[in-house]
């Protein structure tokens, strides 16, 4: 045990007797060899020919997927170096949205790369500073390699989505996805200057089985997954002016306890006729400043739906307050607290407020927003699993044109750019002396793992692949790339394959920088009843 040294008067004990401790190339090794095997399990989902994974949790349910991170996420990881490589994927997720599978490759590829160094007697530390050169160098080029397009140029976003959904289940209809996705995210783009700047936050995706993935839809305005609160009120108004109410409309009862003492029986009507009159004038007020619609964050009490019904209002009630938000975004109405301060001009308009059968349910459709700042997606499939694809699906291409708009710079996909970059890269590290020079080689090498792992995943010969690839890049064909849908090589940006410059970039500090962590690590000491010490 490494923790008992030998000292003049008998042992000396540091750790808990039960800690277990890993030093040196074993503790490494360790680390490594976890890693990789992240890297391998979601290698098989790599591009347009990768194939899906089907998780089932300890409750039985299934998810199928082959959104990296979404495979990560839901393994339960037990092994610490194999969590940091999982972590990779989450930040990667949040910060651009794809590119999860291509990171924790890359990472994988690192270090078994850095493996091979290892055993050759080279430092750890010189490897990390040979990465960390090579990263900086990798970001030049991308950056020098980057066309630059317009932020609201619609033709270049749907090729972005596009791009997106091919490696998806939804490949087959991202031409109808597509033009939804770009759609939503140029609807909600707020502009500052010449800087666009989206919240995703502003698109509410609806889910509901049922059609196929066809019948997605994109709803200019906002889809309530709620019933008109009263039979008798209209199901359909055109020309809708909304009330964004949060209180409820009822009386309200006191905070203490008290107690009204009647003598006489008139006295009891008379308490109930106020009760009656004053929710009425809350309804008037409504009918007065001109609303035929009601949306209530709140209850809504039965004399006030059955006044609402009289006045032909529809109402619905116990709507989320995320929801009132967005309703608030989409028909520009404002939300009020107390009705006394309701004015005609805190109502929102909508061309249409209506319910609307989807599926089993009834939902309430406010549509026809004219400059909606919130809008709704509403997607259906012919399955609950189908539609949980679709949507992370979805996110993901929200995400890289929302990246596009933020930072409209864009490089051709199917591993172009890795392999574009890894040949310069090759050259460059001839200008390093000792053993820094071999760590830029191999973390080139690394890099060609990307188009290797799209060739492989697509049943084309690696060997060969690369070898092409690498002799029409050396020709100065710099967007030759893997056209994996064809199993052959190609000019990706003719054939419209392309990502933002902003996914390509994050996948490298990513990856670089946990590969980095992972080989500084030297020891690993886990106390008792810690995973990972024996693993």
């Amino acid at each position: 045990m490494a923790s008992i040294q030998q000292g003049p008067n008998g042992p000396v004990l540091v750790l808990k007797e039960s800690a277990l401790q890993q030093k040196g190339k074993d503790a490494q090794q360790n680390n490594i060899a976890a890693a990789k095997l992240v890297a391998e399990l979601v290698k098989s989902s790599l591009g347009p020919r990768g194939l899906d994974k089907m998780l089932v949790d300890s409750l039985g349910d299934v998810t199928i997927t082959n959104d990296g991170a979404t495979i990560l996420k839901e393994i339960d990881v037990q092994h610490p170096a194999a969590k940091m490589i999982v972590e990779i994927s989450k930040t990667v997720d949040n910060e651009v949205g794809d590119g999860t599978t291509s990171s924790v490759v890359f990472g994988g590829a690192l270090l078994a790369r850095a493996e091979d160094l290892l055993k050759k007697d080279v430092h750890s530390s010189t490897i990390v500073d040979g990465f960390q050169a090579a990263a900086d160098k990798t970001l030049e080029i991308y950056s020098q390699l980057a066309k630059k397009v317009l932020p609201d140029d619609r033709e270049s976003l749907m090729k972005i989505a596009t791009t997106s959904m091919q490696s998806k289940l939804i490949s087959e209809d991202s031409g109808i996805l597509s033009k939804i996705v770009v759609d939503a995210i140029l609807s909600i783009a707020t502009k500052k200057g010449d800087v666009y700047s989206v919240d995703l936050e502003n698109i509410k995706v609806e889910k509901k089985s049922g059609g196929s993935i066809q019948d997605t839809q994109i709803v200019k305005g906002i889809v309530l997954d709620k019933e008109i609160v009263h039979s008798g009120m209209p199901t359909k108004i055109e020309n809708a002016h909304i009330a964004l109410i949060n209180s409820a409309l009822e009386i309200e009862k006191t905070e203490m306890s008290s107690e009204i003492r009647i003598t006489d029986p008139t006295q009891m009507q008379m308490f109930l006729e106020e009760e009656n009159r004053m929710i009425k004038s809350m309804v008037d007020k409504l009918h007065d400043v001109g609303a035929n619609v009601l949306i209530c964050q709140k209850g809504i009490d039965d004399i006030a739906q059955h006044y609402l019904a009289k006045y032909g209002i529809m109402a619905v009630r116990r709507v989320k307050e995320s929801d009132m938000i967005k309703l608030s975004k989409a028909t520009g109405g404002r939300v009020i607290s107390n009705l006394d301060d309701l004015s005609e001009n805190d109502l929102g308009s909508a061309k249409l407020a209506h319910q609307k059968k989807v599926e089993s349910d009834k939902w309430v459709f406010i549509e026809g927003c004219k400059h909606p700042q919130s809008v709704t997606m509403l997607i259906r499939g012919g399955s609950q699993r189908v539609i949980d694809e679709v949507d992370r699906s979805i996110h993901d291409s929200l995400m890289v044109v929302k990246d596009v708009v933020q930072k409209p710079e864009i490089v051709a996909g199917g591993g172009a750019p890795e392999a574009y970059a890894a040949s310069l890269l090759k050259d460059w590290a001839d200008n390093f002396d000792g053993k820094e020079q071999l760590a830029i080689k191999k973390y080139a090498e690394a890099l060609e793992v990307i188009p290797l792992t799209i060739a492989e995943n697509a049943g084309m010969d690696p060997i060969d692949t690369m070898a092409n690839l690498r002799a029409k890049q050396n020709q100065g064909r710099k967007w030759t790339g893997i056209d994996a849908r064809n199993t052959q090589i190609a000019d990706m940006m003719a054939i419209n394959v392309i990502e933002p410059i902003a996914v390509k970039e994050q996948i490298i500090k990513s990856a670089t920088e946990a590969a980095c962590m992972i080989l500084r690590i030297d020891d690993v000491i886990a106390t008792s009843g810690a995973p990972g010490g024996g693993m």
